[in-house]
């Protein structure tokens, strides 16, 4: 992260604006809308400063910059267009430790104006870091697209009943609860259709009724993927917004657990290699404690809960218990890193069928149905097999594979440290050691690996950054919860 997006109460603060061009008469604005009072330093105006000149909160002094006009400023906006009068005012605000902004030159600028969404006092701003403004202004046109015009409005209505819901729920996580129901139920519409009598009545009737009503939490069973936050579901999405706590595995990334809300609770549950971190057993138990105790507790797998996952066996438990739960699907590992891979699961003219089996071995050993891997027209994925390849491979062939059958081992899937190996069967698990893969790793056995050098697509690390190119950051004013912005 380039920047820290922040916002600032310059309320009837003075901000220097240095120059007298439309890029200079667009801070102005912008400072203005913000209850701010400017300094204008320009000899010379645009027309569309002509009339900022004239407000009450705006000072013109009609000339170029001078250092005195530093006195007394909160920021600075330095627009003059001229190189080295930027680069003046960049220096002087610096040393006496003002923020400042000069427009078009980001090596100069403490800090960096975003494209801006305003739905006061609800305010979405996003920003690239200063390396692409026109991605964050079609960032900010879609935004604006689909975000209410009236979400102000149901703002400030949350800000008017503050009082009344905290005096009727006393219970912080209850509370919590109550607004995330709040904003996106029957109230809400209310409030967006301009009805606000009905949305008060609703309210007073839903608090009445709040405090005979026990707080139930519930347990959201989601699968993560192979790793490519992008192949996130909506309802995944959502879902991992609204808990608060996380219980996740150790090949969840970190690029996914970002995603999840800033100030739920986290849980390490995962297991490495012979080490685990909490036993399947205390899993249930915790998700059970948890959910009795009214919170939504996210349980954040990796691939799909329901494939290789133990999802069943977690449910089962949370439903001898009375637990409510959700399941939501993943895209499975199979799924993410074949296609990632260019290696199509079937094919009409190499694979009529796909088989999955586990690789994981047990005291040394692997107990699979060995006949049933090695027929014809099939594709075999095998999960968990990055350490027991050469067990694999072996028995495989002894079983009848084909030595020279394509097989492709793809570690770290989906994501940008991807890596495929492709070999014939009799040498893969040769060619996979002199590499030092740290997985996780799915194994692919087939004649549709042999496509991959017409199908391959993806290319790792193109992405590879400290992050996303955009951040968008928002600020909710008398939105957010007890003061809380």
């Amino acid at each position: 992260m380039k920047h820290l997006p922040i916002f600032i109460d310059i309320n009837d603060r003075l901000v220097l604006v240095a120059g007298g061009g439309e890029a200079a008469a667009r801070r102005a604005e912008a400072v203005l809308a913000a209850g701010a009072r400017v300094r204008l330093a320009a000899a010379e105006i645009c027309p569309a400063l002509e009339d900022v000149v004239g407000r009450d909160a705006v000072e013109h002094r009609a000339r170029d910059f001078a250092a005195g006009d530093l006195e007394g400023v909160a920021l600075v906006f330095a627009a003059t267009g001229k190189a080295a009068l930027d680069e003046r005012i960049s220096m002087l605000a610096k040393d006496v430790g003002i923020p400042v902004n000069v427009a078009d030159r980001l090596k100069l600028c403490t800090f960096v104006m975003p494209a801006i969404v305003d739905r006061a006092p609800v305010v979405i701003a996003v920003a690239s870091g200063g390396d692409s403004p026109v991605l964050s202004r079609v960032l900010k046109a879609r935004l604006e697209a689909l975000i209410p015009a009236g979400l102000g409005r149901l703002a400030r209505f949350a800000g008017r009943a503050r009082k009344r819901v905290k005096a009727a729920i006393p219970d912080a996580l209850a509370r919590r609860h109550f607004w995330e129901d709040m904003v996106e139920g029957a109230i809400a519409e209310y409030v967006l259709a301009g009805q606000d009598d009905k949305a008060n009545a609703l309210l007073e009737s839903t608090l009445g009724a709040t405090d005979r009503r026990p707080a139930h939490g519930e347990v959201y069973l989601v699968g993560a993927g192979p790793g490519d936050p992008d192949l996130l579901t909506f309802r995944a999405l959502r879902l991992m917004q609204k808990a608060d706590v996380v219980l996740h595995d150790r090949l969840v990334p970190d690029a996914i657990l970002e995603l999840v809300r800033h100030d739920a609770e986290r849980v390490f549950v995962g297991k490495r290699r012979g080490e685990h971190a909490l036993p399947q057993e205390d899993i249930a138990k915790l998700m059970i404690r948890l959910a009795r105790e009214g919170k939504r507790v996210l349980r954040l797998k990796s691939g799909d809960p329901f494939v290789f996952g133990r999802g069943g066996e977690e449910i089962e438990a949370l439903a001898a218990e009375g637990i409510h739960f959700q399941v939501v699907p993943g895209v499975t590992a199979a799924n993410g890193c074949a296609s990632y891979a260019g290696i199509p699961l079937t094919h009409r003219d190499h694979a009529q069928s796909c088989l999955f089996v586990t690789g994981h071995a047990k005291d040394e050993k692997l107990e699979l149905n060995w006949e049933s891997l090695v027929q014809p027209h099939q594709t075999l994925v095998v999960y968990m097999g990055l350490q027991s390849l050469p067990m694999l491979t072996e028995k495989l062939l002894a079983h009848g594979a084909d030595p020279h059958i394509p097989a492709a081992l793809i570690d770290n899937g989906t994501r940008d440290a991807q890596r495929v190996v492709v070999a014939p069967l009799n040498k893969l698990a040769a060619k996979v050691a002199k590499l030092e893969l740290p997985g996780p790793a799915i194994v692919i056995v087939g004649t549709v690996v042999g496509l991959r050098d017409k199908l391959k697509w993806f290319t790792p690390g193109e992405a590879a950054d400290s992050g996303p190119p955009s951040r968008v950051a928002v600020h909710a004013g008398s939105f957010a919860e007890d003061g809380k912005n």
